[in-house]
């Protein structure tokens, strides 16, 4: 039984799907069919029931699984213990986030992790919660930063010490410009810009109850420059969080009822990481126990 079978044995079993599991693994799904199929004679026992489009693990397979991580660990552990210091981590990590308050603290986190290991290089992807979800899953990010909550059976997850606040962004010169804080009835009749993704829909029409009329939603986007722009343009009043940057002749005016949300690192459970991936994790885990609450 080679190292190599078994990654690829605990790949189909996180996703669920030869086929995706191919994809991720860069061969072909005939092989990895091929060689999930040996690997089950080898054994002499049945590891996946199958079906049209997906496979779970059987009782043999999910025993298989706990052994096959602890042996990949152990590997991997094994391998980082003959590098020649921590300080010559090297690699790339992929993070996937929307635009939060928390991306400030993240940040810095990034920072402090980036001066004890300076070879280390980051790529941001910028997007919805759908977005990176959907990179995660194929394996094209290792974490995404998203507003709770969280699917536990999918993703682990850290929870960021930061609080989200929601309010409405419109102009200087709007009629609710003078308000100190905005009611759904304030809303009324009024042209309203919204976040495209389903949580940020979702959010708003819970926050709006039965003053909501998806009529009045003229602009959705997913980036808050290109919905602040609609606002100054006079399209509309914007439902979207604060962030630390101001749109000049724009005011963001807090809800009543308030609406708070926190925010989440995810990945995906059972990911087999490299070790600069692993490694930034366990500063990162590091790192925010000793900061509890963000300033």
């Amino acid at each position: 039984m080679e190292f190599r079978v078994l990654y690829y044995f605990l790949t189909v079993a996180r996703e669920g799907n030869i086929t995706k599991a191919a994809k991720i693994l860069h061969i072909t799904q005939p092989t990895l069919s091929r060689q999930m199929m040996q690997l089950e004679y080898e054994l002499g026992v049945k590891l996946f029931a199958r079906s049209n489009h997906s496979v779970s693990l059987t009782e043999e397979g999910m025993f298989l699984k706990r052994r096959a991580q602890e042996l990949v660990s152990l590997a991997e552990r094994t391998r980082q213990e003959f590098q020649s210091r921590a300080e010559d981590i090297s690699g790339e990590i992929v993070i996937g986030s929307g635009e939060f308050l928390s991306n400030s603290l993240f940040a810095q986190v990034m920072s402090r992790f980036h001066q004890r290991h300076p070879l280390v290089r980051y790529r941001i992807y910028s997007g919805n919660a759908d977005n990176i979800r959907d990179q995660i899953e194929q394996g094209l990010i290792d974490f995404g930063i998203v507003l709770e909550p969280v699917d536990i059976r999918k993703y682990d997850f850290l929870t960021l010490p930061v609080t989200e606040e929601w309010g409405i962004l419109v102009r200087e010169d709007s009629r609710l410009a003078e308000k100190e804080v905005i009611c759904p009835q304030d809303l009324a009749g009024e042209p309203l810009v919204a976040g495209a993704g389903e949580e940020a829909r979702s959010r708003f029409r819970q926050w709006m109850g039965e003053c909501y009329d998806p009529e009045q939603i003229l602009v959705t986007g997913n980036l808050l420059y290109n919905e602040a722009m609609m606002v100054e343009s006079g399209m509309g009043s914007a439902f979207a969080m604060r962030l630390n940057c101001d749109y000049r002749g724009l005011r963001l005016i807090p809800l009543q009822p308030a609406m708070e949300s926190r925010t989440v690192l995810i990945w995906k459970k059972d990911q087999v990481f490299s070790q600069a991936v692993g490694e930034f994790l366990r500063f990162v885990r590091e790192d925010l126990a000793e900061k509890r609450e963000f300033p």
